[in-house]
């Protein structure tokens, strides 16, 4: 009997003895790079609330949707969208084998270094050089092209890898996610091919999760071998009004959490934060002048006016960049 007191005492002791370390495991600060206040305590209650089995707002995993913008949200837009500054480097890229731009606008203007007369025609400029430059190729093609761009590169400000400028926090906030059971989704106003050739290296979410603007695309056979080719025509803008849509035809969820930073991510946030009373709104302010941009409602990119005032009205989550995140950037 002494033995048996002796062998069940001992294993008492070692059940008590791991206890601190699966206790510590769990408790581990998995966003290290936000500041502790209320921003951070938002998101980490949503998360106990929507995974806490008998709770009133329990969410089962299947309806663990969140929905992340691309541009400023989960990496910088300044001084111009990371995709647009690729297609300016392609017309550069392609312009011999289009002498016709020399005398063409916006082409001319842009070869000539004259941003601002390029864009002097608005959104029909914008659409004319990315339709010119992410057309007539196949949609692996294409893949190759921006992922050899993106390996070589760098930011007009920083100098680093435009994968470099990817935000630390949402990086952690999306591992932090899918560790409490959510699918996560980046819908973008970006190309889906586009973020698609880089997202699943760069923020772990593989293609089938990423809803974007997408270009018109044609079965073909070359030489035998069937193919995609990106045509020269606009299918579907996934901005504004068009992310609930986009959304829907993609994913068929309403999402529970929604992550974004301008006026462009305002009906995703209103679609998501309208679906039930389990759920987390939260736009990215760039208040840090000095680590990043300080811009909101006057900017020409990434503007953030009209979502600020419902972010008040609604009680939305809003996260002060300069003041709750510790850390910005990667190393």
């Amino acid at each position: 009997m002494r033995l048996a007191h002796i062998f069940v005492m001992l294993i008492v002791w070692m059940t008590v003895a791991l206890l601190p370390a699966s206790s510590a495991a769990t408790q581990k600060d998995a966003l290290p790079s936000w500041n502790d206040g209320p921003t951070k305590q938002a998101i980490i209650d949503f998360v106990a609330k929507v995974t806490s089995e008998g709770g009133t707002e329990y969410v089962a995993p299947a309806e663990r949707i969140a929905v992340f913008d691309n541009d400023g949200t989960l990496w910088a837009e300044q001084p111009l969208y990371f995709q647009f500054l690729f297609a300016i480097d392609r017309v550069k890229a392609l312009s011999t084998q289009h002498p016709e731009w020399k005398d063409k606008e916006p082409f001319a203007s842009l070869l000539k270094g004259d941003l601002k007369s390029a864009l002097a025609d608005g959104e029909h400029a914008i659409v004319e050089l990315i339709t010119a430059t992410h057309s007539g190729m196949s949609t692996e093609e294409f893949r190759g092209i921006v992922q050899d761009w993106l390996a070589t590169a760098t930011h007009p400000k920083s100098r680093k890898p435009y994968t470099q400028m990817v935000y630390q926090p949402m990086l952690e906030l999306l591992a932090y996610l899918r560790a409490n059971g959510f699918k996560t989704f980046i819908v973008t106003g970006g190309g889906i091919e586009f973020v698609r050739s880089f997202a699943e290296e760069t923020y772990g979410i593989p293609p089938e999760q990423v809803v974007g603007s997408s270009g018109e695309l044609k079965f073909q056979l070359r030489g035998g071998t069937p193919l995609l080719e990106k045509l020269p025509a606009v299918d579907f803008i996934d901005d504004g009004d068009g992310k609930p849509v986009g959304i829907q035809m993609h994913i068929g969820r309403r999402p529970i959490a929604a992550f974004g930073n301008s006026d462009g991510d305002l009906a995703m946030l209103q679609w998501t934060c309208a679906g039930g009373p389990a759920h987390l709104c939260l736009f990215i302010h760039h208040t840090d002048g000095e680590r990043e941009w300080a811009y909101d409602r006057a900017s020409e990119i990434g503007k953030l006016d009209k979502g600020l005032d419902a972010a008040a009205d609604n009680g939305w989550t809003v996260v002060d960049m300069k003041n709750d995140w510790r850390q910005v950037f990667g190393k």
